[in-house]
């Protein structure tokens, strides 16, 4: 005992560990430690092997006897012993819900400096003491938080941080077994290829969203939708026309949320947005009237600076419906208050500029005006 005990503290002592940081490392009791550490009682075969591989030693692990009662008793305190508790998982689970929720009516930069915060100090709580149920809710926050950071990513066209975060959520979804945080993931990829242009690779994606999405959730809703957009673009009129109608049956059934704002929970009105969006990019004249629903139910009167991301999108889906009907004063009109709202993310400012382009091609007079909005909107605006 006197031999293991020495050598155990002066491996602390040459790496400069306290009894206190090594049993938080570890996930022991510190009181249990120090008194092994001191020779006052025997170390457990999982506290041998645990110290070996933490300080490299290569301390003797004895097969028996052993001591089941005790071990039992040790087991059972670990798993409650925590630095968590559940106070805390609940407060960061509230303010996940409402990163998300606040997600279409902020702006990604600000945004992303929220979720960095959040993700940090559950880095922080992963490190410290605690059971396994606050463990795997750990991971979960940390995937749910990894995710919305590679969506703002995506928003600012940050692809490279975008594709770190979204491994980091899927990685953290499989240790915590999370189907619905890794079909949003295999989603949220989707929509990163599909403005880039490689819409048969969101096609892919979408499809493979939907086989891991659990049965009636947003997942399997949302992947769906960016399966029919992919499908527009792709020119599938089909393809597309199936996709809308299976998300229109599976919102009606998912009922409205408590947070219809909530990034990662499905609603009708974002039914409506996509819908709107993938028949304006298939060139069909329905996209008018989807379009419109979204002004009139989302849109808070002429304020600009009050519209949801979703009412900015909806005006580009009525400027391209309404060019496709060459009613080219009214298209020029919404295009003109989607660019002037400041609700345009960068990650769709290429849905705009085919807006512009096509005015131009038309050699419309208002052409000049929107190019001059479109390239101000371009521009990088200082944070709040």
């Amino acid at each position: 005992m006197d031999e293991f005990s020495g050598t155990v503290r002066k491996a602390l002592t040459d790496r400069g560990v306290s009894i206190r940081a090594a049993a938080r490392q570890l996930h022991y009791d510190p009181a249990y430690l120090n008194r092994v550490v001191n020779g006052r009682q025997a170390a457990s075969p999982d506290l041998i092997e645990a110290l070996n591989e933490f300080l490299g030693l290569s301390l003797n692990v004895p097969e028996a006897p052993h001591d089941d009662e005790t071990d039992a008793w040790e087991l059972t305190r670990r798993v409650q012993s925590s630095d968590v508790g559940p106070a805390t998982l609940e407060r960061l689970e509230m303010a996940f819900d409402a990163l998300a929720v606040a997600y279409p009516r902020t702006s990604p930069e600000v945004l992303l400096q929220q979720v960095r915060k959040h993700a940090g100090y559950v880095a922080k709580l992963l490190d410290g003491r605690k059971t396994l149920s606050e463990h795997r809710r750990l991971l979960v926050l940390g995937g749910w938080l990894s995710l919305l950071g590679a969506t703002v990513h995506i928003d600012m066209n940050q692809n490279s941080a975008a594709t770190a975060r979204l491994q980091t959520a899927v990685t953290l979804a499989r240790e915590a077994g999370h189907a619905d945080i890794q079909a949003w993931c295999l989603e949220t990829e989707a929509w990163r290829v599909l403005t880039a242009g490689e819409f048969e690779r969101a096609v892919e994606l979408s499809r493979a969203a939907q086989a891991t999405a659990p049965a009636g959730s947003s997942a399997l809703i949302q992947a769906t939708a960016q399966e029919g957009r992919a499908q527009a673009r792709l020119g599938r009129s089909r393809e597309t026309h199936a996709a809308i109608e299976r998300v229109q049956q599976m919102s009606a059934a998912l009922g409205d949320p408590g947070a219809p704002e909530h990034h990662y929970q499905y609603d009708p009105a974002k039914s409506v947005s996509y819908t709107a969006t993938t028949l304006a990019w298939l060139g069909d004249s329905a996209a008018e009237a989807y379009a419109r629903e979204v002004v009139a139910r989302l849109g808070p009167g002429d304020d600009l600076s009050r519209w949801p991301r979703r009412v900015a999108s909806a005006h580009i889906d009525l400027a391209l419906a309404l060019l496709a009907a060459d009613r080219h004063d009214e298209a020029c009109e919404s295009a003109q208050k989607a660019l002037l709202s400041g609700r345009v993310v960068p990650s769709n400012h290429w849905r705009a500029l085919e807006v512009v382009r096509a005015v131009e091609s038309r050699g419309l007079p208002e052409a000049a005006g929107l190019r001059e909005a479109y390239q101000d909107m371009r521009r990088p605006k200082a944070l709040p």
